[in-house]
């Protein structure tokens, strides 16, 4: 069985429509997934960048883009009342459903990305957030020290093992981002050759012609 890693903030529309087709992407084939939440905004600033929620015109496209998508390939997806919103509690309530050591299931994952993504509602009201913490019933506090500590550590490694954007998945040493790549992602998993030809390696070593300061 191969284990993948599926790396994700629930503040993207993109994560929220991977998260979904995944199933379907990896029917047939012997794969366990361990769902890790980390903080987006992080990864941005420690790459001192922007998402494109906060660039003006991409903003727009954004939403744009995943309503279609999610109408293309039969994915609910309502925008919620605001975006970008603050996803922090959302994620360390993602860390409180899972015991020490292990990363969030999937129930729990399904039921913050419909929190966010279904309804068109406000996704960091604080009553909803209560409400789907009694729902969740989370054996650890959401608002406690080790799991702050498993949320950050989780960024830290992610960061760390060259995670600059979410979703991203995992498969051994090899990461594929965004939404566009769940097809990558199965061939890997299905052993294509390519992977482990010099094409994978070569995209790494290209020169860089010119560099923007």
């Amino acid at each position: 069985m191969t284990t993948i890693d599926f790396y994700f903030d629930p503040i993207s529309p993109y994560a929220a429509i991977a998260f979904e087709r995944l199933p379907e992407v990896l029917a047939g084939r012997s794969v366990a997934v361990r769902y890790v939440p980390i903080v987006f905004g992080a990864l941005l600033k420690s790459l001192d960048h922007k998402g494109p929620a906060e660039i003006p015109g991409k903003r727009d496209w954004t939403y744009r883009q995943v309503q279609w998508l999610g109408h293309r390939l039969g994915v609910p997806l309502d925008l919620p009342a605001a975006h970008p919103f603050n996803p922090l509690g959302l994620l360390r309530l993602l860390w409180a459903t899972a015991p020490a050591g292990k990363t969030p299931g999937r129930h729990a994952v399904e039921r913050v990305f419909h929190h966010v993504w279904r309804g068109g509602l406000d996704a960091g009201d604080p009553a909803r957030l209560a409400a789907l913490t009694e729902t969740l019933a989370p054996a650890r506090d959401p608002a406690s020290d080790e799991v702050k500590a498993a949320l950050r550590e989780a960024t830290d490694a992610a960061f760390a093992r060259g995670v600059f954007g979410v979703p991203t998945i995992a498969v051994g040493d090899k990461l594929f981002w965004g939404l566009d790549a769940l097809d990558m992602v199965a061939a890997c998993v299905d052993g294509d050759p390519w992977f482990e030809g010099p094409a994978w390696q070569a995209a790494a070593a290209l020169p860089a012609g010119i560099q923007r300061r």
